[in-house]
């Protein structure tokens, strides 16, 4: 019987300019440390503040690569 199996890890990034900035980051980070990386998830976003203004974005991600095998 053949298949495919996969894991799934979660990671979180930060940056400066966006949600969409934070999530490559935390992709292209995903994507040269896994092999196999087949798709994420953003499970979480969330803002920091300082002054009365956004300072930073972060996202929590579940990214999903398969196993080899």
């Amino acid at each position: 019987m053949a298949g495919t199996v996969a894991r799934v890890t979660e990671i979180t990034a930060r940056s400066d300019k966006s949600f969409e900035d934070a999530t490559k980051i935390a992709i292209d980070r995903a994507c040269s440390t896994l092999r196999g990386v087949s798709g994420a998830w953003v499970k979480e976003q969330k803002v920091e503040i300082a002054d009365g203004k956004i300072s930073a974005y972060q996202v929590d991600l579940k990214v999903t690569f398969v196993l080899e095998g």
